[in-house]
């Protein structure tokens, strides 16, 4: 298959997810959604833009070749135009390149390098344009972001040689399609409740408020009394009361051990660290799992944060080990 198949749209549809910064989606996206609602009208493309609130958004065009690739030499115009406009009062010599990221499935990535690399080089050579593939899936999904550098023309050339290799070579199993997600904000624990950071003001989460009261209806570390597997060590060993009282941001921080089986240990982590980072996040806590030692069957996690966040890691961290999903 050629190009030519590509821009004659002999009853070829395409879709195209581009992985954009919430700026340029506001760009985009145009005052009042006008930007947006011509490029539909124009291209004839459906053009959807995922949710907002995260650093990143993904658009995704849809339709027939030749309405898509008007959509994306619309999306790339409007890019060039951004550009122009940051270049008026700045005092850069040399003018940036449009950058736009792709999002493919990783199971074509290795037809899109081709062996040796030859023919990702001749994409680059034929088109002129700067790809990069990223050796890394995105998180918590199968894909992998395509980074295409360069003026206009080169970049939807580019993107055309793309989707040539991605027609005649199929995604291969389940895709896990990327979601961007919001961005973490700090948690902090006061008056019994919990709230995340946002700009000078502190929002309630009544969600994370009813996990961390779920937290205390446990006994003092729930790891402790071993029917779980799990054992506990507090390090510093303030009182009961003390301890539950400490729900304040400014609590002193203190440090708790935990031991941990072998066999429980990926479940906790999740794939490619999300479940501990998402514990880690809705927490506020600090996680620390050391590696593991030869002979042993267990594994040492050491918790570092305010009272009230180390038994909010507790809670799900144990969670985690009994059911295996929060």
């Amino acid at each position: 298959m050629d190009t030519g198949v590509i821009e004659g749209g002999l009853n070829v549809t395409l879709t195209i997810r581009l992985l954009m910064h919430g700026k340029e989606v506001g760009s985009i996206i145009g005052k009042k959604g006008e930007s947006v609602k011509k490029m539909r009208e124009e291209s004839g493309a459906r053009i959807n833009i995922s949710e907002g609130n995260c650093p990143e958004r993904i658009i995704t065009l849809a339709g027939p070749t030749n309405a898509i690739f008007k959509a994306f030499a619309m999306i790339i115009d409007k890019l060039e135009e951004d550009i122009s406009s940051s270049m008026t009062n700045s005092t850069a010599s040399s003018r940036p390149p449009v950058t736009l990221r792709l999002v493919v499935p990783a199971s074509q990535c290795g037809s899109l390098i081709g062996k040796g690399g030859c023919k990702i080089k001749e994409i680059r050579e034929s088109t002129g344009a700067q790809v990069q593939v990223a050796g890394d899936m995105l998180p918590n999904s199968t894909e992998r972001a395509i980074t295409i550098a360069g003026i206009p023309q080169s970049i939807i050339e580019c993107v055309k040689q793309i989707c040539v290799v991605m027609l005649e070579s199929p995604p291969k199993g389940v895709t896990i399609p990327y979601r961007p997600k919001p961005s973490s904000s700090p948690v902090i624990f006061a008056g019994g409740q919990a709230y995340t950071i946002q700009g000078q003001y502190a929002i309630p989460q009544p969600d994370l408020t009813k996990l961390h009261q779920l937290a205390m209806q446990q006994s003092h570390f729930p790891m402790s009394h071993g029917n779980t597997g799990f054992s506990g060590v507090e390090s510093s060993s303030p009182d009961v009361e003390g301890y539950w009282a400490g729900l304040d941001a400014s609590a002193q921080t203190t440090s708790h051990e935990l031991t941990i089986p072998n066999d429980l240990i990926g479940c906790i982590i999740g794939r490619q660290g999300a479940k501990i980072n998402e514990i880690r996040q809705m927490s506020g806590a600090q996680i620390k799992i050391a590696n593991p030692v030869e002979g042993s069957t267990d594994r040492q996690v050491t918790i570092t944060g305010s009272a009230a966040s180390i038994s909010l890691a507790q809670y799900l961290i144990n969670v985690r080990g009994n059911i295996g999903i929060i």
